[in-house]
C-alpha cells in the first residue's frame, strides 16, 4: 500500500518562494507599466524595471528574514518559559497536558496515562507540540525564507525586465500585461502543483489581483500627465 502524500512540510519555503516570484513579476511589471504610460522612450522603462528588481529582491529578503526571525524569537521564548515551568512545577504541567488530551476526546484516565508516557519520553517536545503548537515542520527558518524570497523575486522580476528590453515601445504596456498574466498563471500553477491544491483556483486568484494591480499602475501613469523623455 502506498503511503499518503502530504505537502504541509513544504509550507515554509513554498510560501516564501511563491510570494517572492509573484511579487517579482507583479511589482516589476506594474512599475514598468506605470513608467511606460508616462514615457516616450525605452530607457526610463528599463531603468524602472531594473531598479524595481534590485530593490524588490533586497527588500523581500530583508523583510522575510526580519519577520521570520521575530516569529522564531517568540517561539524560542515560549520554549524557554515552558522548560522552566517543567522544572519548577512538573505536576501542574502534567495535569495541563492531560487536560489537553481529555479535551480531544480521551477519557480522564487514558489522558493522564498518555500524558505521563509522553512526558517520560520527551516532556518539552510534547508540550511544544500539543500545548504551544510548535513542530519541526512549522519551525521558522529565517535564512531559508530570506534566500527563497530573494531568489524567487529575482526570477520573477527578470521576466518583465526582458520584456522591457525587447518589446515594441509603442505597445509596451500591452506586452508587459500579456506576458505578466502568462507568467503569473504559470507561477500559480506551479505553486498549486507543489502544494497539492487546486490549480484553476490558484491561477484565477493571482491573475485577477495581478490585473487589478497593473491596471491601477497604468492609470497612475496616464493621470500623472508628464511625459518622461
Amino acid at each position: 500500500m502506498e503511503l499518503e502524500k502530504h505537502y504541509v512540510n513544504r509550507t515554509g519555503w513554498l510560501r516564501a518562494a511563491v510570494l517572492g516570484a509573484n511579487d517579482g513579476i507583479l511589482s516589476t511589471t506594474s512599475l514598468a507599466i506605470g513608467v511606460a504610460a508616462a514615457s516616450t522612450t525605452r530607457n526610463p522603462v528599463i531603468l524602472a524595471a531594473l531598479a524595481g528588481l534590485v530593490a524588490g529582491a533586497l527588500s523581500m529578503a530583508a523583510g522575510e528574514y526580519v519577520s521570520v526571525s521575530s516569529q522564531s524569537d517568540v517561539e524560542t521564548a515560549d520554549l524557554e518559559r515552558e522548560k522552566r515551568e517543567l522544572q519548577i512545577m512538573p505536576e501542574v504541567e502534567l495535569s495541563e497536558l492531560a487536560k489537553i488530551y481529555e479535551q480531544r476526546g480521551l477519557t480522564k484516565e487514558l489522558a493522564l496515562e498518555v500524558a505521563t508516557q509522553f512526558t517520560y519520553h520527551d516532556a518539552l517536545g510534547t508540550h511544544a507540540r500539543d500545548e504551544l503548537g510548535i513542530t519541526e515542520i512549522s519551525q521558522p527558518k529565517p535564512l531559508q525564507a530570506a534566500f527563497a524570497s530573494a531568489c524567487s523575486f529575482i526570477t520573477g522580476g527578470l521576466l518583465p525586465l526582458l520584456v522591457a528590453l525587447f518589446a515594441p515601445l509603442n505597445q509596451m504596456i500591452y506586452f508587459q500585461y500579456g506576458f505578466a498574466i502568462i507568467f503569473l498563471a504559470f507561477s500559480g500553477a506551479v505553486a498549486a502543483k507543489a502544494g497539492g491544491s487546486a490549480i484553476g483556483k490558484s491561477i484565477i486568484r493571482i491573475c485577477f489581483w495581478g490585473t487589478f494591480a497593473m491596471c491601477m499602475s497604468a492609470l497612475v501613469g496616464f493621470l500623472f500627465g508628464v511625459k518622461v523623455g
